[in-house]
């Protein structure tokens, strides 16, 4: 059908007339129609072919277009491996995950087991007397400490309400001392002493701030930093006991191939676990050690200074408390220096 339309196409003359229009034939509906049903039931581009020779030759030079590979085909062929590769990668990285998994599983099911067992008495557990009378010592003076730390931060906030409660008054007394001309002197008296209460309230307030800031770096952070380790050694002690369990338990079954591989295995484990345990006991004797001796030169000072600053204070005596200060080398804040300033505030 399409060689039809191409000959009629070919060999059809068109006539025009003399003012050079073309005319109207009579075929031109058949031929259009017959066009259209050329394109709609053409042949696919991607099965054409490419004929060598010209119109109507044989089939001889025709090369079928999907034998011709474009540049495009490399470019896919190295993508393709390039994600082979990652693929791979995510595959590597992925089984790395389920064994850490797989591990992690295994330990905590151990330790359960382990701590269970000592819990209903069944079963036994590494016991270090001294270390572990030690170790509850200093969970007993950090609850103890703690309280301290609470009492003197309630006696700070009151005593700076009455501070400022004693410079308001005193400011009141003034302004009255001025309105008042017939208790002028008794006014201003009594603001002199409570400026005077108040400035030596404001140099102890420094004084027991400072101790509060030395108490608080004692527990929340050198005596907390013990006790972590003292946790994470904690948890060796579970683990190494449940390490050594198991391996006693391996110890009393069989001895074929497997069990004896099960065993070499355990014996790894535990001697890991074992190392660990000796290492972070090591560093909790260590640190209580030194903890022992920081507590004591630390509160020495601390409760030196809390008691000349006190005593100094409700003594009256202005020039003991502010020796007391330099003594420790402390430095008060001038009035408003916690306040923002203007740019800050901006």
């Amino acid at each position: 059908m399409t060689d039809s339309i191409m000959s009629k196409a070919a060999t059809m003359e068109i006539p025009i007339n003399s003012n050079g229009d073309t005319g109207t034939l009579a075929e031109d509906d058949s031929l259009e129609q017959d066009l259209q049903q050329v394109m709609v039931s053409g042949p696919n581009l991607n099965e054409t072919s490419i004929v060598s020779g010209g119109y109507g030759g044989t089939t001889e030079g025709i090369i079928p277009t999907s034998s011709i590979k474009g540049p495009g085909m490399h470019h896919s062929s190295s993508s393709s491996s390039s994600s082979m590769a990652g693929e791979e990668a995510t595959r590597g990285v992925a089984v790395e995950k389920l064994e850490s998994v797989k591990k992690w599983s295994l330990n905590t099911y151990k330790c359960t087991k382990q701590m269970i067992s000592e819990r209903f008495g069944r079963g036994s557990r590494t016991v270090d007397l001294e270390l572990e009378a030690q170790i509850e010592v200093l969970r007993d003076t950090k609850r103890k400490y703690e309280n301290v730390l609470r009492l003197a931060r309630a006696l700070t906030t009151h005593f700076y309400n009455m501070v400022q409660t004693q410079h308001a008054l005193g400011d009141t007394f003034a302004d009255l001392s001025q309105k008042s001309p017939e208790l002028r002197d008794e006014f201003g008296y009594n603001a002199e002493t409570q400026k005077l209460l108040c400035k030596n309230g404001e140099t102890l307030l420094g004084a027991i701030n400072f101790f509060v800031s030395s108490i608080n770096t004692l527990v929340n952070k050198t005596m907390e930093d013990s006790l972590m380790t003292i946790k994470m050694f904690e948890n060796a002690r579970l683990e190494f006991d449940a390490y050594r369990s198991d391996l006693e338990e391996l110890g009393l079954g069989p001895r074929d191939a497997v069990a004896i591989a099960r065993i070499e295995a355990a014996q790894a484990q535990y001697q890991i676990h074992k190392d660990k345990y000796e290492r972070l006991r090591s560093d909790v004797t260590i640190k209580l050690k030194f903890l022992e001796e920081n507590k004591v030169k630390v509160m020495h000072k601390q409760l030196l200074l809390f008691h000349n600053a006190i005593s100094a204070y409700f003594a009256g005596n202005q020039q003991q408390l502010e020796q007391t200060l330099q003594q420790f080398s402390i430095k008060l804040k001038p009035p408003g220096a916690d306040k923002p300033s203007w740019l800050e505030e901006q």
